[in-house]
């Protein structure tokens, strides 16, 4: 049946983020994702992309509409009846799907399926009432449901008041803007792509319909997609031309590009030889040289110290779930805490590898205090000889809303409004900055 297996695959894809808490990117990646997404064609493959998204995206709207139409819940281990409703409603209510085909595609796709074979025509019934109730329905379930996991909501909570939260729940639902970092220009390069330049200097689009491949510079090197909060650590390390900088954790290398083309002498490293490969041919598109080395923090000794260090760590990645909303359905509490412990002892490592004299800028793109503020404070109750170096609200343009009193850098993907609510916002990322005494 035509489309049948590009809904399966979704479904199958779609149990592996709830059930398994597999990363979505990986998954989808063409060349070494998982077998049955690589076997569609390329229309497929973006078709399965949207409806994850717009199914991870929604979660709680999607459960709420299906729990609406049944006198009683889903049996408890029928996990594959509910990942066949909700990749249908996910193409019912947010993807331009006609409802009779996602309904018959679903019934379809129950009836091949021997654990969903007696349920075909619950299937049938429940989306046929949620397709005559949408119009009512949808708007109703949108403002009284939250997209989000519970762990997520109180620690958002906790950290930022309930109207933050629901901000940052609100464009979470949002397509993301796309941004660029340019070499130059960012006014010309705005009207060549049709977008606006950001109060930061980020170039933005608020969506794309061709690849980026294909726009005007690419081939040159003369770009890089890069969100505008990502491009911020690299520029609060001030000046760096000709100093001897390292950038952490450096792939894909949009910072390490940033601060290549301030006139660094960087050395990226990387403790992933295949992602190291990915930034060499980043920068080999845009015509920029750095030292590449594959190295563990824990074990690598530089043959001097440096000058700047940039530390990009890993983190749970909160701060991106308007990009990836799997996030929040394959993190907990607990990869919280286990996180910001790898990143205190990331920050150790760095910290030996600094000269007297020296900057530091500690980065990441989580939303959560105890990967961010909590952190910062306990490293520098514990580490002798390093200070916080206040990040001033009027050193870059436009970050003055991201400046916290204590002189961090924090940005929310409610923050940054802008007239049209698909050209608002940000990516999640925290940022603090320490010179180094002895």
């Amino acid at each position: 049946m035509p489309g049948l297996a590009a809904r399966q695959t979704a479904t199958r894809l779609l149990a592996a983020v709830v059930e398994a808490k597999t990363p979505l990117d990986g998954m989808t990646d063409a060349q070494h994702g998982h077998p049955q997404y690589r076997a569609l064609d390329e229309r497929d493959r973006g078709l399965v992309r949207a409806i994850l998204v717009s199914a991870l995206r929604h979660r709680n709207t999607i459960a709420a509409m299906i729990s609406e139409r049944l006198d009683r819940p889903l049996p408890g281990n029928a996990h594959m009846l509910s990942h066949i409703l909700h990749v249908a409603l996910a193409q019912m209510l947010f993807l331009d799907v006609p409802d009779s085909a996602a309904v018959d595609l679903a019934v379809e796709q129950a009836k091949a399926d021997p654990r969903t074979q007696r349920f075909a025509s619950l299937v049938n019934a429940v989306l046929r009432g949620a397709g005559r109730a949408k119009e009512e329905a949808l708007p109703r379930l949108l403002a009284a449901t939250r997209d989000a996991p519970d762990w997520f909501l109180r620690r958002m909570e906790k950290a930022y008041g309930g109207e933050t939260t629901a901000a940052i729940l609100a464009a979470h639902r949002l397509e993301p803007p796309i941004d660029f970092t340019v070499k130059c220009d960012p006014a010309g390069w705005a009207r060549k792509f049709g977008g606006i330049v950001l109060p930061t200097g980020s170039v933005r689009l608020a969506a794309l319909d061709r690849s980026v491949t294909e726009l005007p510079g690419y081939a040159e090197g003369e770009w890089w997609v890069q969100d505008a909060a990502a491009a911020l650590p690299a520029r609060i390390m001030g000046e760096v031309a000709g100093k001897r900088v390292a950038d952490l954790c450096a792939a894909p290398g949009g910072k390490t590009a940033q601060l290549v083309l301030a006139g660094a002498k960087v050395t990226a490293v990387e403790i992933s030889a295949n992602r190291l490969k990915r930034l060499a041919a980043n920068l080999a598109r845009l015509n920029l040289d750095a030292e590449l080395v594959t190295a563990d923090l824990a074990a690598y000794q530089p043959a001097e110290l440096f000058d700047a260090i940039l530390l990009d760590a890993p983190c749970s990645s909160t701060g991106t779930v308007r990009r990836h909303p799997d996030v929040l359905w394959t993190k907990s509490e607990a990869d919280i805490a286990k996180l910001a412990e790898v990143q205190r002892t990331l920050l150790g490592h760095a910290a030996r590898m600094l000269k007297p004299g020296g900057t530091l800028v500690f980065s990441n793109c989580s939303l959560d205090p105890q990967e961010g503020e909590d952190l910062i404070r306990a490293f520098l109750s514990e580490t002798p000889g390093f200070s916080l170096d206040p990040i001033r609200a009027d050193e870059i343009s436009g970050i003055a809303e991201f400046v916290t009193p204590e002189g961090f850098l924090r940005t929310t993907p409610a923050a940054l409004r802008m007239e049209t609510p698909q050209l608002s916002g940000l990516d999640g990322f925290f940022a603090a900055r320490f010179g180094k005494s002895s």
